[in-house]
């Protein structure tokens, strides 16, 4: 469904993406590892369109998405294929829990009515795990956690084809990180979406993927089935999986 051909992108001086060749298989699930400012929400945001690649094609479905003069109709019904779980859960705080959920439901020229949205809403809250009344609250009286699963509602309300999601346990304890993976994995199962996951966390990778790739230096050093990930001899990647501070990726001392 995702094809990323020799993928370029740099800040100045400051080259990013390097060469970056990576594909996503429809109804899977990929998960990008590598370290901190190695470039993966680059990666991601340059398959949104927020970021264009100063080289190199990405393609949806077989279609160019950094190709230049798409229509607001057209960049509207592209962005309408995704579903998104931000890493700070990016809920707005003015609006209650239904509201969050059916934020997109309820703009643009098919606007749902906001009974119905909000009906919706609670299905969606409903499949994450939360009581209908939560649906009222607004985000400062929910903990970690919940707050994380209304994003997680969030993002499926629409029934995307594509999920996106950004360190979906930064902050979360264990075993409520346990449940959100968990969470994640079923609801890609049940939607047959495809998904592609940015995190450090090797319990989530373990949990949520189909495919891993890591990025370092801009480009996939390697990439495989999850089943794969222990017993490749990269090193690059046996340093990061395992987290030795003695290695070829370097740490900052």
């Amino acid at each position: 469904m995702i094809t990323l051909s020799d993928v370029h992108k740099a800040f100045g001086a400051n080259r990013v993406l390097q060469g970056v060749n990576l594909t996503i298989a429809s109804g899977t699930s990929m998960v990008i590892i590598g370290g901190s400012g190695t470039g993966k929400s680059v990666l991601l945001k340059s398959i949104l369109g927020l970021v264009r690649p100063d080289s190199g094609m990405i393609t949806l479905d077989g279609q160019d998405v950094t190709a230049k003069g798409k229509s607001g109709a057209d960049r509207d019904a592209f962005l309408a294929r995704f579903g998104m779980l931000f890493q700070g859960g990016a809920l707005f705080d003015s609006l209650r829990v239904w509201e969050n959920v059916a934020f997109r439901l309820v703009r643009g020229a098919k606007a749902m009515p906001k009974p119905q949205a909000r009906e919706l809403a609670i299905e969606k809250l409903r499949r994450v795990g939360l009581k209908p009344e939560t649906a009222d609250l607004y985000p400062a009286e929910l903990s970690g956690g919940m707050q994380k699963r209304v994003g997680l509602a969030r993002a499926i309300a629409a029934e995307p084809e594509i999920i996106f999601f950004d360190e979906p346990t930064t902050g979360l304890d264990p075993i409520m990180a346990g449940v959100i993976n968990d969470l994640i994995r079923e609801i890609v199962v049940e939607m047959g979406a495809t998904a592609m996951t940015i995190t450090h966390d090797m319990s989530s990778v373990r949990a949520i993927a189909d495919n891993v790739a890591m990025l370092h230096g801009g480009v996939i050093r390697w990439t495989g089935p999850v089943s794969e990930l222990d017993a490749t001899p990269d090193p690059y990647v046996q340093q990061f999986i395992h987290g030795r501070a003695d290695g070829p990726i370097e740490s900052v001392r």
